[in-house]
């Protein structure tokens, strides 16, 4: 036994009659969305560039809203169970030819019908779970969108409260910054100089202090600058005092240590 004609299948219908368009150009289309989702059907017809798309499209809005509204059925629970093209009247013109001929033009139009039922309780078990699944990472995506929104939310707070910090730190006058840059430079050098300075005196004291150590009379040696011709001096100073000649060699002895030790400037007592 045969089964149900395509006009005699259950379902809601829409019906388009007299539609200015030939029917074979009409079911290419037709094909296309026979069997499938109401969602998925309108979408083909959107993106379809075939002249009757958009009038097949007009067919299955209809179909749709005569099942949700007349039936109460669930637009999302309905697919294209039938859908077919019969063809209308012909409307017959002529067009002038040569030799005072004539051609005739076929005017063809067609009647369109669209069924649409509910689907199957297995294909809508598995239509309901990939449109979880699809629930599920498009809550997934938007969750990453959001965190990744909120961490660039956060690194741009930071940056602007890093630079309010910096702007009032800084006052702006970069010609008096310049200028107190080359002051620090200058103070830093004149303080380097004030430190060699410092070094050599305390060297040079250092010195005397030897030489006042190694030789008797460091008064006369520190004042003199430690030359050889005032050493001398003392010696004989010493010996005018009434010192004895072993006290002078003493003395002479002094002398030749301060050439040894201390960094006399030319001539040590030798």
């Amino acid at each position: 036994m045969t089964g149900p004609k395509t006009n005699e299948r259950e379902g809601t219908r829409a019906l388009l009659r007299s539609a200015p368009m030939s029917a074979f150009k009409v079911r290419e289309v037709l094909d296309l969305i026979r069997g499938e989702e109401v969602g998925r059907a309108a979408e083909i017809l959107q993106f379809c560039e075939r002249g009757a798309a958009e009038m097949v499209g007009k067919v299955l809005a209809s179909a749709v809203a005569n099942a949700a509204h007349n039936d109460e059925l669930d637009p999302e629970e309905l697919y294209v169970a039938a859908c077919y093209a019969d063809e209308s009247k012909t409307m017959r013109r002529m067009r002038p030819r040569a030799r005072g001929r004539a051609t005739r033009i076929r005017k063809r139009s067609a009647h369109i019908t669209v069924i649409v039922s509910r689907l199957p309780e297995e294909r809508l078990a598995r239509l309901q779970s990939r449109r979880a699944a699809e629930q599920a990472a498009r809550r997934g995506r938007r969750g990453r969108g959001a965190a990744a929104a909120g961490g660039r939310r956060r690194r741009q707070a930071g940056a602007r409260a890093t630079e309010d910090v910096v702007t009032q730190t800084h006052d702006h006058d970069h010609d008096h910054d310049h200028e107190d840059l080359a002051t620090d430079l200058v103070g830093t050098e004149a303080q380097a100089s004030a430190e060699e300075g410092l070094d050599e005196v305390s060297e040079a004291v250092e010195t005397g202090d030897e030489v006042e150590d190694a030789g008797g009379t460091g008064d006369e040696v520190e004042d003199a600058g430690g030359t050889g011709d005032e050493v001398e001096d003392a010696i004989d100073g010493a010996d005018d005092e009434g010192a004895d000649e072993g006290v002078a060699e003493d003395e002479v002895s002094g002398g030749d240590q301060v050439g040894d030790e201390g960094d006399a400037p030319e001539g040590s007592a030798e």
